[in-house]
């Protein structure tokens, strides 16, 4: 029979009161009964307060008195039935994530999923949690712990993501940091972190303890371990003391391994991931809610309470050092958001109207204090933004906003007054247009360059007629008929008929084959980048 008056059910709870008022004439003490009918002593303790017709209407009143959390049990059973390894303990926190002003106890939480999982018969899975020898507490302010972990996530499409995260735990009051990549770690990642668990915990330890660590750790020369250069720069700025577990030395940071597991079964277990600006603002919540608030099952006490006492205790932080090993939190890519704006450093930047509905992701980069987006890889700019120091803000560029169809028209009319047929152009261009809506100043701007650098009418207009018939509607296909175009010129006309600029020959069916040719296909970004380097 299982512990507390939770795990008795409403069938059994007279027989038990039946059995205690037994064995009580029977001369046993209350602990062995309890002991031995496998129940609290509280619940022994009420059960002896009544008398038999007080049991009876206590059990009736029990059988229609509706539970506080009635109201979620849908939704609990679905986590459940989804996820049957789910703990009473992440139970709770995914109830006051979603419902800040529920007030409810974790035994409360503990012995309603207690009782869904017997009544719909959800058996409970476990994962293997190691055991360590408990060791005594430093004092205050003297040490924290560090280690890494990695998890899977699935992703709202239903993929995989791995993810990696640093934690830290402070080992007197058991305040704990943590901070997540889509990306392997790097020693730069890692000094980073640190600075930003120093300026979390408001101070700097006197000791930090690691496991051996390829991260920071090169070699080990003789029992001495040979730190990562940067890493050894970093610790002596920093002024801590360094100690390195060995890899049959689990007990020196079993509290630090029993936080990444608290992390990843607590936090990231069945959460789904978006990206990583957004999960690392999910921990940093959770850490506020629940990392740091629930009570430490070791100590008794909120790790928030204790902290309180010990970052006394830690040195102060004397000097920024953010600037100095300031990368991204996550890796070159960017989510667009549904409002055509991108997450960095917790401010929106945005990027053109648009963009969200044509490309999931872009790539950013970091420079003198600006923030530069970009379509692809290596490709073409498509916004630029000075860095804010602030939180929480929207920086926007107008041109993102603003209504450009006007000027638009306007150069496509441009663009078409060039060609002698000036309505088979524009038509041409209308396409062009509906092909690259975003890119659609580059496209015409770039069939602008090649009519200006060709010096026969003839060969733009032939050019034009030649990519209407074939379909080619992009500007890349319109330079690469001009050139083609260029090419068999050279072989039909002579010297003398190119100086009288004779015209080309109509095109027989013996040289009809042209206009059956595929011209090569190229990304329009790579003629971009080609032209605009020209211009520079």
């Amino acid at each position: 029979m299982n512990s507390g008056d939770g795990g008795i059910g409403k069938v059994d709870k007279f027989e038990v009161y039946i059995q205690i008022r037994q064995l009580l004439e029977q001369g046993f003490t209350k602990t062995s009964i309890a002991k031995k009918l496998g129940i609290s002593r509280p619940t022994l303790y009420r059960y002896m307060e009544k008398s038999p017709k007080e049991m009876a209407e206590w059990i009736d009143s029990n059988k229609t008195r509706k539970k506080k959390l009635d109201p979620y049990k849908k939704l609990i059973l679905s986590w459940l039935r989804e996820h049957p390894d789910m703990k009473a303990s992440q139970v709770e926190d995914w109830l006051k994530e979603r419902f800040p002003d529920l007030k409810v106890s974790e035994s409360t939480v503990r012995s309603y999923v207690r009782n869904l999982r017997r009544e719909h018969n959800i058996p409970k899975e476990i994962y293997n949690k190691r055991d360590y020898e408990a060791i005594p507490d430093p004092e205050m302010g003297r040490q924290v712990q560090v280690d890494f972990g990695e998890t899977r996530q699935k992703t709202s499409d239903n993929k995989t993501v791995k993810l990696y995260f640093i934690a830290f735990v402070l080992s007197n009051s058991r305040y704990k940091y943590t901070e997540f990549l889509d990306r392997p770690f790097t020693t730069r990642d890692v000094i980073r972190a640190h600075e930003n668990a120093f300026r979390w915990f408001e101070g700097i330890p006197r000791e930090i303890v690691y496991d051996q660590d390829s991260l920071i750790v090169v070699s080990e020369n003789g029992g001495d371990l040979i730190l990562t250069k940067e890493f050894e720069h970093y610790r002596q700025e920093r002024r801590f003391n360094l100690h390195v577990c060995r890899k049959a030395d689990p007990e020196s940071k079993g509290r630090i391994e029993n936080v990444v597991g608290y992390i990843k079964h607590n936090f990231a277990a069945h959460r789904v991931f978006t990206n990583i600006e957004r999960w690392n603002e999910d921990a940093l919540k959770w850490l506020n809610r629940t990392g740091n608030y629930k009570i430490h099952n070791t100590t008794k006490k909120r790790p928030v309470e204790a902290f309180q006492e010990e970052k006394k205790h830690l040195r102060p932080i004397t000097k920024d050092l953010t600037k100095h090993y300031s990368i991204p939190v996550s890796s070159i890519t960017r989510r667009v958001r549904q409002d055509n704006t991108i997450l960095f450093n917790s401010n929106r930047y945005s990027v053109p109207l648009g963009t969200y509905n044509k490309q999931k992701d872009v790539y950013i980069s970091t420079k003198d204090g600006y923030l530069y987006i970009y379509a692809s890889e290596n490709g073409l700019l498509i916004a630029k933004h000075k860095i804010s120091n602030g939180k929480g803000q929207l920086i926007q560029d107008t041109q993102h906003t603003r209504d450009r169809s006007k000027g638009i028209d306007a150069l496509l009319e441009t663009v078409a007054s060039y060609f002698d047929e000036y309505e088979l152009a524009k038509s041409y261009l209308v396409k062009i247009r509906t092909k690259y809506p975003r890119y659609v100043r580059d496209q015409f701007q770039m069939i602008i360059r090649t009519i200006k650098r060709t010096d026969q009418q003839v060969i733009i207009n032939e050019a034009l007629n030649a990519c209407v018939q074939k379909k080619l509607f992009s500007a890349t296909d319109f330079v690469d008929m001009v050139r083609y175009i260029e090419r068999q010129r050279q072989v039909y006309i002579t010297k003398n008929d190119k100086q009288r600029n004779v015209p080309i020959k109509p095109l027989n069916v013996q040289h009809e084959s042209i206009f059956y040719i595929s011209t090569q296909q190229r990304d329009i970004d790579e003629y971009l980048t080609v032209l605009e380097a020209k211009n520079e």
